[in-house]
């Protein structure tokens, strides 16, 4: 099922469908829309599910930030008049989800989060290597998996032209570094919907003692871990992924 990037103003995003129970997905800090295309394929014909961009190479530089990239969901939420939210994030999109989820909780049905940063993250550091090392991205892409084979020549290429436009990679470690500046321990507490927590057993950028954390931080949440599956559980594990979340989802209906 493919699916084109819609542009109404400052607003990029992909939607299966204009109508329906809305599923809204966030992808992480080298997140593509062909990270969700699992979750898309399965739930697209009988949900509206839509994946806006996040802004982190468009925002003006002093802009970047966790709190730039929440207003830019709130903005976008507002827009398109979406209520009922079942909202789900990977990575650093599972850290914008938990921030507009306490910000914006009366519009929310339900949350999934996996491999979410918010807690702890262990990624590229507070700094790039020298621009142009293209193994070192190939190693640092592969690892985010169990399965190196998962990281293709195509998802590698994407990350390595990120990281060799300075622009970008100003920006990367800045919104890297408001990442670690917004840590959540201390208000998970608050968040009253359903949440669903779905991590990898082998994740290495987010372990799986941050997922077990958010468990016992987010009362009543659920934790499922997938084994052999690393960072990235819904391109590693799609059937599985799409099985807990569809069964979450039955026990949740909007």
């Amino acid at each position: 099922m493919a699916f084109e990037i819609k542009t109404e103003g400052k607003f990029k995003y992909l939607e299966s469908r204009e109508d329906g129970p809305v599923i809204m997905l966030l992808h992480g800090l080298f997140g593509a829309l062909s990270n969700f295309s699992g979750i898309i394929n399965h739930f697209g014909p009988k949900y509206r599910v839509i994946v806006p961009l996040l802004p982190i190479y468009e925002l003006p530089i002093h802009l970047v930030s966790l709190d730039g990239l929440v207003k830019h969901i709130r903005d976008f939420v507002q827009e398109k008049k979406l209520t009922k939210i079942n909202i789900l994030g990977n990575s650093l999109g599972g850290h914008v989800a938990l921030l507009f989820v306490l910000d914006q909780q009366e519009k929310i049905n339900s949350m999934c989060i996996t491999g979410s940063s918010g807690l702890f993250e262990s990624a590229m550091g507070s700094s790039f290597p020298k621009r142009g090392d293209y193994e070192y991205i190939k190693n640092k892409t592969q690892e985010t998996f169990y399965d190196p084979a998962v990281a293709s020549k195509e998802l590698v290429d994407e990350v390595y032209q990120i990281t060799t436009d300075r622009l970008k990679a100003i920006r990367i470690i800045a919104t890297a570094k408001s990442a670690i500046r917004h840590n959540l321990a201390d208000k998970l507490d608050r968040i009253k919907v359903p949440t669903l927590i779905i991590w990898g057993k082998n994740d290495g950028v987010t372990p799986p003692f941050v997922g077990e954390k958010f468990n016992e931080l987010i009362k009543g949440s659920e934790i499922y871990f997938l084994e052999k599956c690393g960072h990235a559980p819904m391109m590693e594990k799609p059937d599985e992924f799409n099985r807990i979340l569809e069964n979450f989802l039955d026990k949740h209906p909007t």
